[in-house]
């Protein structure tokens, strides 16, 4: 958005109008190495199997594995990934500059039907070499995983192909909750649910349990599945996430369901959308 050698207006001005730090013009990101991979794995394996452990403890944790990290380092990949420990915080995960903030819908509220609630979340999937991104829509009261879609950016675009697989049917959620990310308070986003009818709710401050259904299907993934492979591309490794999330929805028996699977409760479609 910025011209330069074209513009009347200086990079100063351009930079003003557009509220922009003209510093970050020029930055270099720091690029992701083969060190740094090796740690995200770690990191990823630690965070699923322990998702309450804070930095400090996480880098004992690694430190006990012979990686020598600092929190500097930790904090960066940490946000590379999307994670962070699920305890009671001031402030989750963070929205764009100007977006806009919905109140959370569901406080004291009891979740006792099929599309009264959908939920949603993003996770990060590594790789043999590099990673990817995976978003899932859940139905609240069933379990049940309505769509999906695997990634190599957590970008916007890849969370509103996973909404237009959501939605491809006639059935529709009243509440549709996610946290508070900059993906989800896009215009593009929440624009395209409430052209829907369909009511915006985003977790509140300190309320880590809102995403708890979600972030047990990603524990459950990744132990029973991902874990188990070596991927060297995205197709491969969603072929093995199709094959899982067939078998969580058709056949793999919840106890707080009294032992039936998702979609015995949420229905029967010819196909699971993925």
């Amino acid at each position: 958005m910025i011209e330069t050698g074209y513009s009347k207006l200086s990079i100063r001005r351009q930079s003003a109008l557009l509220g922009v730090n003209r510093n970050r013009l020029t930055s270099n990101p720091t690029p992701t190495t083969e060190e740094d991979r090796m740690i995200m794995c770690h990191l990823d394996e630690l965070h699923t199997r322990w998702p309450f452990l804070g930095q400090r403890k996480l880098i004992r944790e690694l430190r006990d594995q012979g990686i020598k990290i600092g929190r500097k380092r930790l904090r960066r990949l940490m946000r590379m990934m999307g994670i962070e420990a699920i305890a009671p915080k001031p402030k989750l995960s963070a929205p764009a500059k100007g977006h806009k903030i919905y109140p959370y819908l569901l406080r004291n509220g009891k979740v006792s039907e099929v599309d009264e609630v959908w939920c949603t979340d993003i996770t990060y999937i590594p790789m043999a070499t590099g990673h990817a991104y995976l978003i899932a829509i859940m139905d609240w009261h069933s379990r049940a995983v309505l769509s999906w879609e695997l990634s190599n950016t957590a970008d916007t675009g890849m969370c509103l192909r996973a909404l237009a697989k959501a939605l491809g049917s006639v059935r529709r959620p009243k509440i549709f909750n996610t946290d508070q990310g900059s993906q989800f308070t896009s215009a593009e986003w929440t624009k395209e649910i409430e052209s829907k009818g369909i009511k915006v709710s985003m977790d509140g401050k300190g309320r880590w349990m809102d995403n708890v259904f979600i972030e047990r299907l990603w524990r459950s993934l990744k132990v029973e599945k991902t874990r188990l492979w070596s991927y060297d591309s995205i197709p491969e490794r969603r072929t093995h996430i199709d094959e899982w999330m067939r078998y969580y929805n058709h056949q793999r028996k919840h106890q707080h369901l009294k032992y039936q699977t998702p979609w015995s409760i949420y229905g029967s479609p010819q196909t699971l959308a993925a």
